[in-house]
């Protein structure tokens, strides 16, 4: 489990995340293999969740005009699958990103509490601690493996280069 940036009471006040204004979004995450089945093995979550290039499937919004990830609570903004929350979701608003063959890690200066704090020490010593913890062999083991995961997100902050293996670019 990721230690968490945002502090959760920030986020259920947000209502910023887990949204999206087209149904096929590249900022609707992506599922690791291992949490598609972990996914599919829990009742309650249908595989329509799931789309074929393993992203969590955007619901039209019941109170508006775009898209959310159909585990958050509309009612209380709190992720239904937090437990089990995917890795992505876990990141952000931190992001793997895919520029011109470097993987990076950016983050995402949407979100409010990130754009006050980029600037604080909180945020470069969680900037230290996430880069290490991805560059360390067992997360670089996995991101090769799960290469679904690097996107090329626009609109982000590059805040470190990641040392991931070269198959992954």
């Amino acid at each position: 489990m990721i230690k968490q940036f945002v502090p959760q009471e920030f986020c259920i006040k947000c209502q910023g995340c887990c949204r999206f204004k087209e149904e096929n979004s590249v900022w609707s995450p992506c599922l690791l293999d291992e949490e598609v089945q972990e996914f599919l093995d829990k009742p309650g979550i249908p595989a329509a969740s799931i789309t074929i290039d393993r992203r969590i499937q955007p619901i039209a919004n019941p109170a508006g005009a775009d898209f959310i990830c159909p585990f958050l609570g509309t009612s209380d903004n709190k992720c239904k699958v937090y437990n089990i929350r995917p890795f992505e979701c876990q990141l952000y608003p931190f992001l793997i990103n895919l520029r011109k063959s470097k993987v990076l890690l950016t983050v995402d200066l949407n979100c409010p509490y990130v754009y006050q704090a980029i600037n604080s020490q909180e945020a470069k010593d969680y900037i230290v601690y996430l880069t290490n913890y991805l560059n360390s062999s067992p997360l670089r083991l996995m991101l090769k493996d799960n290469p679904q995961i690097i996107q090329a997100y626009e609109e982000v902050r590059e805040v470190a280069e990641l040392s991931l293996p070269d198959e992954t670019k």
